[in-house]
């Protein structure tokens, strides 16, 4: 069977979503986009396909409205982006039923996607960060209960003392894979491909059915 997408409206904002359902679906992986991007980000569609050849369903979608996206104020609000994620936990939780949920945050997103993870342990079983800042989340991240894969490109160095930084802080399973000769967008050839694969696996062994 081919896969099924489907267009979504999250939440009061009926922001946009797109969510591709694979058959026989190990789990759900629910993006969030860093600043600046959105749903048609072309590495978190990368990444997304790649979820989607390992038997994961995803779902990508607009954290901001057009109008709040060209307020920076808000493109860096990660309390208003963690709302955004739990939005869309809450717009797939009636389908998905038993599914376990991962979650993949870029960016900014990353930091969204943590207090999204903090706030609700029962919906999310994984969460992996692309090049992120996790330290944006604040105090959220010794709640963080689902295990959590930081991925920084090797020659990223402020991100990655952040990272180093976050993690130190956390109390879950936790651990930070770095990309050789990556920098922080992941151009170089064959870096993008290898944050698809440590997250494939990330998530192959944490989605696991509940029920």
């Amino acid at each position: 069977m081919p896969n099924h997408f489907t267009p979504m409206q999250i939440g009061d904002q009926r922001l946009a979503g797109e969510l591709c359902a694979v058959p026989g679906t190990r789990g759900l992986v629910v993006f969030a986009h860093g600043s600046g991007s959105s749903r048609r980000s072309r590495r978190n569609r990368e990444v997304a396909l790649s979820l989607q050849h390992r038997r994961m369903s995803t779902l990508l979608f607009d954290l901001l409205t057009p109008e709040e996206d060209a307020d920076p104020s808000k493109v860096f609000d990660i309390e208003l982006l963690a709302s955004r994620v739990m939005q869309a936990l809450d717009a797939v939780h009636a389908d998905a039923h038993s599914m376990p949920i991962g979650l993949f945050g870029a960016s900014t997103g990353a930091a969204a996607a943590l207090v999204a993870a903090a706030r609700r342990p029962q919906d999310v079983q994984a969460v992996v960060s692309r090049g992120g800042r996790p330290d944006l989340a604040g105090n959220a991240l010794p709640q963080v209960r689902a295990p959590t894969l930081l991925i920084v490109g090797a020659a990223d160095l402020e991100v990655l003392q952040l990272n180093r930084a976050a993690l130190a802080r956390m109390q879950c399973e936790r651990r930070l894979d770095l990309v050789p000769r990556a920098t922080h967008l992941f151009e170089e050839a064959g870096t993008l491909e290898t944050v698809a694969q440590m997250a494939a696996d990330w998530f192959e062994t944490h989605l696991v059915a509940t029920a």
